[in-house]
């Protein structure tokens, strides 16, 4: 078995690289293949209710024989975490008012927009797929919280509508759901969350890495 070969399997994968690389490349793409299994075996403790520590991050990079920076990862693992959590305890909140979190956001979109919009527009918007919108327009129209009518602007298409039913819905859950949204992050002081939302934009146009080719 060639060193290559060994790299790949000592992570617990194939044996065979997933596709083959050559020129300069290489030793980028074995480093992010490796990182990226480094995150999942330490995104494991954090499911297991063991936050990862620096000291593992680095024992792991170290393993590797990396150059990438132990602190970044665990910051980048950690925030996965969270927001993985976040979006669990979303859904919980979202249930309590008959809706999920993807039902509430095209709810409110709409209601954001004078109450109508069209479907590839909320798909943008919302930033999910046509197939997404779709779906959660079916569930909602079902419960009489939004209707469908053909478009003014173009008679082949539609526009989803927020109706009475919908509006009243999100009046009706207002008090409760931004009361635990300020609660959600009472322990930050309004300097902590300024800075906080500036920290939170730059990670998220950092997180294209993740999506990169």
């Amino acid at each position: 078995m060639t060193a290559r070969r060994t790299r790949y399997a000592a992570y617990g994968g194939s044996t065979r690289p997933p596709y083959t690389i050559t020129g300069t490349d290489t030793r980028r793409h074995l480093d992010t293949e490796i990182v990226s299994c480094h995150i999942c075996f330490m995104m494991k403790s954090v499911t297991n209710g063991e936050a990862p520590t620096l000291d593992q991050a680095r024992r792991q990079v170290e393993h590797y024989g990396l150059d990438a920076d132990p602190q970044a990862v665990l910051v980048a693992v950690r925030l996965i975490s969270a927001g993985a959590r976040v979006g669990r305890a979303a859904e919980v909140h979202f249930a309590r008012f008959g809706l999920s979190t993807g039902r509430y956001r095209l709810l409110a979109d709409l209601e954001d927009h004078g109450g109508e919009k069209s479907p590839s527009r909320l798909a943008a918007d919302l930033d999910v797929s046509r197939a997404t919108v779709t779906g959660l327009l079916d569930g909602l129209e079902r419960e009489g919280l939004v209707a469908r009518r053909p478009s003014a602007e173009d008679g082949r298409g539609t526009v989803a509508i927020l109706t009475a039913r919908g509006a009243q819905r999100l009046r009706d859950m207002a008090p409760e759901h931004f009361g635990r949204l300020e609660a959600m992050v009472g322990g930050l002081s309004v300097a902590e969350r300024t800075v906080f939302l500036d920290l939170l934009a730059r990670v998220v146009r950092g997180s294209e890495a993740l999506a990169d080719d």
